[in-house]
């Protein structure tokens, strides 16, 4: 069992309930992974698609095409989605602050910004209309902010819809704290609750007692080896810690 196995299994649990509801995962490998796990054991019901316009039948290796196809899901129709809150996406975040406003527009003042990064795309939509989560891949104080350089998906305190679950490299968190503020859920085995303390730059609703995030079971893992993801690109995504590494900077700053 790999840091990336306990990553994904904890971004297949944020589908847990969602019945019959269209799981994108957009922010990497582990979320699309996260999505097509969950269908394949506790959430039979999640829609699921390759990415583009199709709605997969089955589901696939991640990089594999579907061999079968359930349904075409054009543009129109997948916002029609969006908008009437039928759909949970697994976003990234360049930045995010305490009430789970994320940025993915610019790092600096927005009307001179040191660096340009992806606008707003359809962040304010999926968090106005819809479940939204995130993944995290490199949990530090750089990502997780006092305050986000701007605003492109909503928070808790900007009227969001339902933010679910902040998964990163070290544990994962919701919006469940104080007014809606983020809130530490569980600490994945071998990380401490100071540590995710540390690797974030805003006061962070710690519990007296925090669990350990749970681990994939034997069947979870033979889904992820031989089913899902036989090349291990999950494991480039969130290589494991080095001996002696602190929090979050595994692979590089994060």
């Amino acid at each position: 069992m790999s840091r990336a196995d306990v990553c994904v299994v904890a971004c297949a649990e944020a589908f847990r309930g969602d019945g019959e509801i269209l799981a994108a995962g957009i922010g990497g490998a582990v979320t699309v992974l996260g999505a097509r796990l969950a269908r394949l054991t506790f959430e039979p019901d999640l829609l699921t698609s390759d990415g583009a316009c199709l709605l997969t039948g089955d589901v696939p290796a991640l990089g594999e095409p579907p061999e079968v196809v359930e349904g075409w899901l054009p543009f129109r129709d997948h916002l029609w989605l969006v908008l009437n809150g039928r759909r949970h996406v697994m976003l990234g975040a360049s930045q995010i602050d305490r009430h789970g406003n994320t940025n993915i527009s610019c790092i600096g003042d927005w009307s001179r910004p040191k660096a340009q990064l992806l606008g707003v795309r359809g962040a304010p939509g999926n968090t106005r209309c819809d479940p939204t989560s995130y993944w995290i891949p490199r949990h530090s104080p750089r990502v997780f902010v006092p305050q986000v350089d701007m605003v492109s998906g909503v928070g808790t305190d900007r009227g969001a819809y339902g933010l679910r679950r902040v998964v990163t490299d070290l544990a994962v968190l919701d919006l469940r704290g104080p007014e809606g503020t983020m809130r530490l859920v569980s600490a994945h085995p071998g990380v401490s609750a100071d540590e995710v303390v540390a690797a974030t730059g805003f006061e962070l609703d710690v519990p007296g007692d925090v669990p350990e995030t749970r681990t994939p079971t034997a069947e979870e893992l033979r889904l992820l080896d031989e089913v899902l993801d036989p090349r291990g690109l999950r494991h480039r995504e969130v290589p494991e810690p080095r001996a002696g590494e602190a929090p979050g900077r595994a692979g590089g700053a994060g």
